[in-house]
C-alpha cells in the first residue's frame, strides 16, 4: 500500500507472515519425565536428602511444568527438593526482586510443590587456578544435591563451544550477585571459555551437582527438545546441543535490512535486551560484523517489557528509540 502524509510519499508497504518450523515437544511433562528417569538418579539420591533445584530469570517457554516435574520426579525418589532462584544480580539483586521474578513467570511453592528458598547469600567453594575465588550460592551449596536446569542457546557476548546453558548457569547464576560480579571481571581479563574452563570443574566436583535439564526452543518459543544429562556429560554435551540450538533459533525473514522497528525490548527476553544474535550485534555495536547472516542499518525500539522492571540493558545497541523508552526507564 502507498501513501502520502505531509506532503512526503512513503514507500509501499506490505505484510509478511513467518512460520518457524521444526521439531516441538508437544507433551513437555511426560518428555521431561522420561528423560530423567533414563539417568536412574535413584541409585544416587538416598530418601530424605535435600535437593536444590535452579531457576533463572529468562521467560523460557513451558519452564514452570519442567520444574513441576522435575519436582515430581524427585520426591518420587523420596528426596526433598526446593528451588532457589539462579539468576546472579537480577531482580535487583535481592532475594524479594528475584522472588518476584519466579512469581511473575507462575513459579510459586504452590505451583512447583515445593519450597523456594531465595538469598544472596555465597560461600566460597575454593580459589581458582586463575587467581579468585570461586563463588556459590548457599543454600544450593548446603543441599545434599543440586539439578540445574536452563535453556541452551548460543550467548549475546560470549562465542565458543559452550555459551549459555547449564554450566553458565552453574557459573554465573548460582553465583548469585557477588560470583556473577567476580566472574565477569575475571571474564574480562581471561576469556569466557577459560574461566568457565577453570571454574566449571571445581563446581562439578564440590557442589554435589546431580544432573541437568537442558531446554531447547525453536521460533516461536516452542520446547523443541527437553535432555537430562548427567553432571559427567556437560562439558562434552553442551556444544552439541549449543549447535542444535543454533540452527533451530528464529530469525528475521530478510538479511538486508534499512531499518528495523522493534516493539520491546528487556532483560526477561535476553541478557541484552535484544538478542543480538537475530539482529547481527553480536560482533560489533552499530554494525553488522562481517560474516554475520544479518545486516541492519539503523534499529529503533518502540517500548520496554513490562517484565523487565525499568531495564533498558540493550537500547546502546540501537540508533533510536520513542521517547516513552526513556520514560519507562529506571
Amino acid at each position: 500500500m502507498t501513501s502520502s502524509r505531509g506532503g512526503v510519499v512513503l514507500p509501499d508497504f506490505f505484510r509478511v507472515r513467518q512460520r518457524f518450523d521444526g521439531p516441538r515437544v508437544e507433551d513437555v511433562s511426560a518428555v521431561t519425565r522420561e528423560t530423567l528417569e533414563s539417568l536412574d538418579l535413584g541409585s544416587r539420591v538416598r530418601r530424605g536428602e535435600t535437593v536444590a533445584v535452579t531457576a533463572g530469570s529468562r521467560g523460557i517457554a513451558n519452564l514452570t511444568l519442567v520444574l513441576e516435574e522435575i519436582v515430581r520426579h524427585l520426591r518420587s525418589l523420596g528426596a526433598e527438593p526446593f528451588i532457589v532462584p539462579a539468576m546472579a544480580s537480577h531482580g535487583g539483586g535481592t532475594a524479594e526482586g528475584q522472588l518476584r521474578i519466579l512469581s511473575s513467570y507462575g513459579i510459586t511453592e504452590e505451583s512447583c510443590g515445593c519450597p523456594i528458598r531465595s538469598a544472596m547469600e555465597v560461600v566460597q567453594v575454593c580459589d581458582s587456578k586463575l587467581g579468585f575465588p570461586v563463588l556459590f550460592d548457599r543454600n544450593a551449596f548446603e543441599a545434599d544435591h543440586v539439578v540445574i536446569c536452563n535453556r541452551v542457546k548460543p550467548h549475546t557476548l560470549f562465542s565458543g563451544p559452550i555459551e549459555s546453558g547449564l554450566l553458565k548457569m552453574l557459573m554465573i547464576g548460582l553465583g548469585k550477585r557477588d560470583g556473577a560480579g567476580l566472574y565477569h571481571r575475571a571474564i574480562l581479563e581471561h576469556g569466557y571459555s577459560a574461566v568457565l574452563a577453570d571454574v566449571g570443574p571445581e563446581l562439578l566436583e564440590r557442589c554435589g551437582v546431580l544432573a541437568g535439564v537442558a531446554l531447547i526452543e525453536r521460533g516461536g518459543d516452542q520446547t523443541a527438545r527437553v535432555e537430562a544429562l548427567r553432571p559427567e556429560r556437560f562439558f562434552s554435551d553442551e556444544p552439541r546441543l549449543l549447535e542444535i540450538a543454533r540452527r533451530l533459533m528464529p530469525c528475521l525473514p530478510f538479511s538486508d535490512l534499512d531499518l528495523l522497528l522493534i516493539d520491546e525490548i528487556g532483560k526477561n527476553l535476553s541478557g541484552s535486551g535484544l538478542d543480538v544474535n537475530v539482529v547481527g550485534r553480536k560482533s560489533s555495536l552499530h554494525r553488522a560484523a562481517k560474516g554475520e547472516p544479518v545486516r541492519v542499518r539503523f534499529i529503533a525500539v518502540r517500548s520496554l517489557t513490562r517484565a523487565t522492571l525499568g531495564n533498558a540493558v540493550g537500547i546502546g545497541v540501537t540508533e533510536f528509540c520513542r521517547s516513552r523508552v526513556i520514560r519507562e526507564m529506571d
